[in-house]
């Protein structure tokens, strides 16, 4: 069974923000993964926004 889900790490503790729907004591193995998080930031090529801002059909 393959299970993709988010957790937090605090005190030294792995907290999933999900149930997980396994049994007490299960025994289970983690791949961790940063989860890079970039709130509102977007990188784009200038010369693409700079197109976007030209084309007059997008504002009508």
């Amino acid at each position: 069974m393959l299970m993709r889900i988010k957790a937090i790490y605090k005190d030294e503790v792995l907290r999933p923000l999900q149930k997980l729907g396994l049994r007490e004591k299960e025994e289970i193995l983690i791949e961790i993964k940063k989860h890079r998080i970039s709130k509102g930031i977007l990188k784009v090529d200038p010369k693409i926004v700079d197109e976007v801002i030209e084309n007059e059909e997008l504002f009508e």
